[in-house]
């Protein structure tokens, strides 16, 4: 390699076979882009007098013993480097061309001082040093991509979220041992793409040139052309490109001095991540409104607690929006009002998040959207407690769904019971129903509303899509039971079609149906179970203990069809092995309610 004196820029020359010679020309000029620090530079940067270009860098004479003839001395600082739970990689100090950039990057060095001068005799410059900002990445690198770690096949082996390195494209030079380095990404050389990249961040594509992100391709994110300027939180700083679909993953993250170090999220609160588009400022859905309602998942409560790589059985107690949704690989919502059968596999906004099966294991990805909520509501120590005190108690939602339960409703396994004839067309025996038919938000789409669906936040308790008045003495109505009311025929339950005494309890004597029932399941190896068919367990708050010549205890047994007996006491009525017997006509015998039987 020669050099060439050309429009007072030392361009290198390369000699090829023959005595051929090719210059490197405008297109990969850093003339009049921002590392041009002459006195012609066009930043507020730059030399008082010097008019050469290259000698910030590079010098034909005196040149530091590397390559390219590096005119500047290597800064001699610790970094602190990026740190993620979720990263394979080994990722080392900077070093070889990474340390080249950062003698001026990280605002350690003097920007004039360069070997081919005295160090008496520096050139004197508009700054000392490259000023605070964006472009001063000082010696932490934690908010930074990182670099200074090998990326080669063993690295991709163990992350199925990079590609093999033999498929990156070859605009994207590693170093010697294929390390990644800052010029990995950047040309110091050539702007034309903007921050000195090699190839355009325009469409996520310089990060999918490495980056294989599951799902991304057809997700919400890679597509939406919402513009991204009516945001809401942190409006000041605008992204580079109109759309979210142009701006790509640079919506989210930031690529150095991220706010939040761990995966480089453009803000340090997880949920203003989301929010800050899903408020409705830049989303249709108003999340932000939902999750403020009465009861909620309230991901603005809890912070740095969320992990992707949290084991969900020890994590400690908390929610945030990719505990449900995976960002890369969302897709729109299609569902309008549901009816009938649904139990259905997760769909767009639930696609790529993991879960808990039935059986207690955790699935990478989830196939049943109940498995997504039993990852906070199965085994996890944090787990909701019980809002009602039951005869038999049980918190962990994964038992309670078990089909091997003498009653549990058909969330995880179809429920093949005659004796419920009150269901409402197309719903049937044997019908399965979601998690989300009852947890919704009260203005979801899927229950008749407008809003967003998914259990972001409801105005009744505990985040119900519809109301369920749980109170001893609640007056019938069809708002009280609303919830219950969705699924069951509500003529079918005051006719007494199934249980002789349904109207009798509910609306003459205004016992809750909470009072009996206990709406998700109850578990077969919980102490104590006998005979707890028709989701019968007692709220102990209501139904107290009868007194019998064999001492004092609350059961229920189921006898048949239409019938069966209790023995208990509520509201002040004495019942021992008080049967009752019903048909689906309403006919009924033995079921006059009074005192002792």
């Amino acid at each position: 390699m020669s050099w060439k004196q050309g429009a007072g820029l030392l361009l290198p020359v390369v000699v090829l076979a023959g005595g051929w010679s090719l210059a490197v020309w405008a297109d990969e000029s850093v003339v009049n882009s921002k590392h041009d620090l002459s006195a012609q530079g066009p930043g507020p940067i730059r030399a008082v007098s010097e008019d050469e270009v290259c000698i910030f860098c590079h010098t034909p004479h005196n040149a530091a013993p590397q390559t390219p003839l590096w005119n500047r001395e290597n800064p001699r600082v610790y970094y602190r480097i990026y740190e993620s739970s979720t990263t394979d990689a080994r990722i080392d100090q900077p070093s070889g061309p990474s340390k080249m950039c950062l003698s001026c990057h990280d605002g350690s060095m003097a920007l004039g001082n360069v070997l081919s001068r005295p160090e008496t005799h520096p050139i004197v410059m508009t700054a000392r040093t490259i000023p605070p900002g964006e472009a001063d990445l000082t010696n932490d690198l934690s908010d930074d991509h990182p670099i200074g770690f090998r990326y080669d096949r063993a690295l991709s082996n163990v992350d199925p979220q990079i590609k093999a390195p033999e498929l990156i494209s070859r605009e994207l030079p590693l170093g010697i041992h294929n390390e990644v380095h800052c010029t990995t990404c950047h040309d110091p050389h050539n702007n034309e793409q903007g921050d000195f990249l090699r190839v355009s961040d325009k469409y996520s594509a310089i990060c999918l040139s490495c980056h294989d992100m599951n799902g991304w391709e057809h997700s919400s994110h890679a597509a939406s052309p919402k513009p991204t300027l009516g945001r809401s939180v942190d409006p000041t700083e605008p992204l580079k490109y109109h759309s979210i679909r142009e701006n790509g993953c640079t919506t989210c993250h930031k690529v150095h001095s991220a706010p939040e170090r761990e995966r480089l999220l453009r803000f340090t609160r997880e949920e203003d991540n989301c929010l800050n588009c899903h408020d409705g400022s830049t989303s249709t859905a108003n999340i932000m409104a939902d999750i403020r309602k009465r009861s909620a998942h309230r991901v603005d409560v809890t912070n740095d607690r969320h992990d992707p790589d949290e084991d969900v059985f020890s994590m400690k107690r908390h929610v945030e929006c990719a505990d449900c949704h995976n960002p890369h690989a969302v897709k729109a919502d299609p569902f309008g009002v549901v009816q009938g059968t649904q139990g259905r596999l997760v769909n767009g906004p639930l696609l790529g998040v993991k879960g808990i099966s039935i059986h207690g294991r955790e699935v990478e990805e989830s196939r049943f959207e109940y498995e997504i909520c039993l990852k906070c509501h199965s085994d996890s120590l944090s787990r909701s407690r019980q809002a009602i005190s039951r005869q038999v108690t049980q918190t962990n939602a994964r038992l309670q769904f078990q089909t091997t339960n003498p009653s549990f409703h058909p969330v995880a396994g179809p429920r093949r019971n005659n004796d419920v004839v009150s269901l409402i067309p197309p719903l049937r025996v044997g019908s399965m129903i979601t998690c989300t038919d009852c947890h919704n938000s009260d203005n979801a789409r899927s229950a008749g509303g407008t809003g967003a669906n998914g259990p972001h936040g409801s105005l009744f308790d505990p985040l119900l899509v519809r109301n369920y008045s749980t109170d001893d003495f609640t007056i019938e109505s069809a708002q009280s039971y609303d919830l219950c009311y969705g699924c069951h025929n509500r003529d079918s339950i005051l006719n007494d079609d199934s249980f002789p005494l349904h109207r009798r309890h509910i609306v003459d004597l205004r016992t809750p149906c909470s009072a009996c029932h206990d709406s998700h399941g109850v578990y077969r190896g919980s102490a104590g179970v006998s005979d707890h068919g028709s989701l019968i367990n007692f709220d102990l708050e209501i139904v107290t203990p009868a007194t019998t010549p064999t001492g004092s205890r609350i059961e229920y047994q189921d006898t048949g069809r239409f019938s069966g007996s209790c023995t208990l006491t509520c509201h002040s009525f004495n019942h021992v092995n008080f049967p009752y017997q019903g048909n689906r006509a309403g006919q009924q015998s033995n079921t006059t309610l009074g005192g002792d039987r």
